[in-house]
């Protein structure tokens, strides 16, 4: 049976025992061979066995390479409480005056390793004599668990004693980080004159650090790259030193660079393994620089190499594959196939990363996805459920959150502040901010994530107000991501003053520089509220170049407020910078038939037609039953569209009574207005209305409440509609559409007609 450990909080010599045993001169015969048992064990991996014979030597040995084995296993293979027992056990049994250095240096290496940096750095000032293997292995273990500071200071130190060996440079060098920059910089140059630059794992571990702390941004510059300067130096590489070059440029978004260099390697004959693989692959999901054509024949040729090496045995390679095929467009379904491939392989991070690719591009499927990996009996973790709750917040409706929700507290994640910010999302989405609310409230220990998530929230439903006494509360350091979702809730709510202040407190208080999402916020904030001319400043003074974001904002103010000349402006900049984008087209098109101005408008739509750019659909999905249903504008391919039909045109007998008139001025000229009237009738939000007002008698539509998701922004007409239905049915209505949510009851909207 092994030992318990100390219970103490740190852990030292002195602190375990004051008792003095003489020391045996020798071991006998059967105890070195119990020993060289122990020592096998430890090395075949079986610790607790190793540790269960070692306690039950009498007279207990004091054999140091004995102890050094077994602390080294501990350190190897996970056990950091049998080596705790062990600490204790040793310190009980042994002198105190006179500790081990080839032993002690074991010590400080297992609990380094485990992130007990108090303990190791407490023997390792209590260390009556030091070598260079007491320094480097405190030095890696603060570089491990991320303490630069510490793991710097400490270098430095060494610096007055011993001359660092490769494996001390490459410690310190993996701890640095973009603020550390000056830091890694003198490493390299003391590298240099201590002529340790060209070993193998220097020089790796620098490829490594200009890796993560140069951001070249804009075009790339192979002439700057200093990574690529000290790869391309190198006189010997062995696989590593390939795999981090790689990874650099898969790190930096730079995926033709890797690609091109992974060519390179495998054509020059070196071996690759599965860290190549994995880096090569998520080259291809992140990165801008690449040709959709030539980086899909790349992925096939790739995954035939997989197949003939083995590597899609591996379940990483497989999901990584999965991904790849998936991000670059790839057929769904061909997708799966792979995935069911590796069906005798599959654990819960492939799972999860089929579920990923599916929650992006088909919900449901995902939602089945999950459903089917309950029935193989395995256990989601914090990952898959994450992933799953934000597959249910593109639904229409919060029960299929709740049903996670349950789960979550079953499987005992109920404290995961990152499962709760995800379901703060999922519910918010789905149209429950009450829910939203009281997961936020119950929340134990809160992250910024935590925040954001909740402001956002609000800014979805456009209560501003609630979003700024959020934030007054707010007991954590902001970030950026918090003041879009400020501003964005300004935006919604009109808070002209309010939204300026925040923007204006952003560096000069918190020290955040504005992006630019911030400056689209703002431009939405001014133009919205008509200020038109202090929106086009905001753009003129901007310190980077307006992205098609915020193109897209000056345009729409623009189209509001009916300034055509600058919306003609805003519509080029939009077109050049996001020439398939149908929205500058569609957007301008608009703003000409509301001025009248039919033979423009006409001209629009045959550039568009000629660039062959299309029109985005709309599409509304409402959950009626355990089924979703979607609805395109004239609902043509509806099963029961027919009957749909009928009861719209007298629900909207009914709305004209009571003073619905259709606002047909964005339609063309060349229709009659009957006709006009005809296409607005049949918008896609209308008709999942009408779908649910049919379907009353389903388990979740006997509710007071209707709930549609919409694609693209409810336009002025569908408004109108829902605020005098809600008061004709006397219902609540719901349309959250790709902006904000929208509450219509009795009569009126939450958004007070400012969207």
């Amino acid at each position: 049976m092994l030992r318990p450990c100390s219970s103490a909080r740190r852990i030292s010599h002195r602190a375990f025992s004051t008792i003095n045993l003489p020391t045996p001169s020798g071991l006998n015969l059967q105890t070195n061979n119990l020993l060289g048992e122990v020592r096998d064990l430890s090395t075949r991996g079986q610790v607790k066995e190793a540790l269960s014979l070692f306690y039950t030597l009498q007279p207990p040995p004091h054999c140091n390479q004995a102890y050094a084995t077994l602390f080294h296993a501990c350190a190897r293979h996970h056990c950091i409480h049998e080596g705790l027992s062990l600490h204790h056990y040793m310190v009980a049994q042994k002198p105190i005056n006179s500790p081990d250095l080839f032993v002690t240096n074991h010590l400080i290496n297992m609990y380094a390793k485990f992130g007990y940096l108090e303990f190791a750095n407490q023997l390792f000032d209590e260390m009556p004599r030091r070598n260079i293997v007491s320094w480097t292995a405190l030095i890696s273990g603060y570089a491990q668990h991320g303490e630069t500071e510490n793991c710097f200071r400490l270098f430095a130190g060494m610096l007055e004693h011993y001359q660092p060996n490769e494996f001390a440079f490459a410690s310190v060098l993996s701890s640095c980080v973009k603020s550390d920059v000056g830091y890694g910089r003198q490493v390299h140059a003391l590298a240099l004159k201590m002529s340790l630059d060209a070993c193998v794992y220097v020089a790796n571990a620098l490829i490594t650090m200009y890796s993560k702390i140069c951001n070249h941004g804009g075009v790339y510059d192979v002439s700057k790259d200093e990574a690529w300067n000290v790869f391309k130096s190198m006189e010997f590489r062995n696989l590593i030193s390939w795999n981090s070059m790689i990874a650099g440029f898969q790190y930096r978004g730079l995926g033709a660079q890797a690609i091109h260099l992974f060519i390179q390697m495998y054509l020059d004959g070196n071996g690759f393994d599965r860290a190549t693989l994995l880096s090569v692959l998520s080259s291809m999901c992140r990165s801008n620089d690449l040709d959709d054509n030539g980086v899909t024949k790349f992925c096939f040729q790739l995954h035939c190499l997989t197949i003939k090496t083995g590597f899609t045995l591996k379940i990483e390679v497989a999901t990584a594959l999965v991904k790849a095929y998936s991000d670059l467009g790839g057929d769904i379904a061909d997708c799966y196939r792979l995935f069911s491939e590796t069906s005798c392989h599959r654990d819960i991070v492939a799972w999860t990363g089929i579920i990923t690719t599916f929650s992006e591009q088909d919900p449901e499927e995902a939602l089945f996805l999950f459903r089917q990996l309950r029935q193989e009996n395995l256990l989601p973790d914090r990952y898959t459920f994450s992933i799953v709750l934000k597959a249910y917040a593109s639904l229409a409706t919060e029960r299929h959150a709740l049903a996670v929700h349950s789960q979550v507290i079953k499987a005992g994640f109920e404290g995961d502040t990152v499962l709760a910010n995800a379901l703060i999302h999922a519910y918010a989405r789905c149209g429950s901010i009450a829910l939203s609310k009281q997961v936020f409230d119950g929340i134990e220990f809160y992250d910024v994530v935590s925040w954001n998530t909740m402001l956002k929230a609000y800014a979805l439903y456009g209560q501003a107000t609630e979003a700024l006494q959020l934030f007054s509360r707010m007991d954590v350091k902001p970030d950026s991501a918090t003041f879009v979702s400020l501003l964005c809730a300004c935006s919604h709510a009109g808070l002209v003053e309010e939204g300026t202040r925040i923007f204006d407190s952003m560096l000069e208080r918190y020290g955040i520089v504005p992006q630019l999402d911030h400056y689209a916020c703002m431009v939405d904030i001014l133009g919205r509220a008509g200020m038109i001319v202090e929106a086009e400043e905001l753009v003129s003074r901007m310190p980077m170049d307006p992205d098609s974001v915020v193109w897209s904002a000056l345009l729409g103010s623009c189209r509001k407020h009916g300034k055509t000349q600058l919306a003609k402006l805003a519509a080029n900049r939009l077109k050049e910078l996001a020439p398939e984008d149908s929205l500058g087209y569609v957007q301008m098109s608009n703003m000409y038939c509301s001025d009248g101005n039919f033979g423009e408008a006409g001209l629009v739509r045959k550039e568009m037609k000629g660039y062959r750019v299309k029109k985005e659909p709309g599409l509304s999905w409402i959950e009626i039953g355990n089924r979703v249903h979607e609805f395109s504008s004239g609902g043509r391919h509806h099963p029961e569209r027919k009957v749909i039909c009928s009861k719209l045109e007298e629900l909207i007998v009914r709305l004209k009574e009571m003073g619905y008139v259709p606002d047909t001025s964005l339609s063309v000229h060349d229709v009659e207005e009957e006709h006009k009237e005809e296409q607005l009738y049949h918008h896609s939000e209308k008709l999942a209305l009408v779908f649910a007002i049919i379907n009353e008698g389903s388990s979740n539509c006997s509710r007071t409440a209707i709930k549609i998701m919409k694609n693209i922004r409810i336009c002025v007409d569908c408004h109108n509609f829902m605020k005098l239905a809600s008061n004709l049915l006397h219902k609540e209505i719901f349309v959250r559409d790709s902006n904000r949510f929208h509450h219509f009851h009795d009569g009126i909207c939450s958004c007070n007609d400012y969207w």
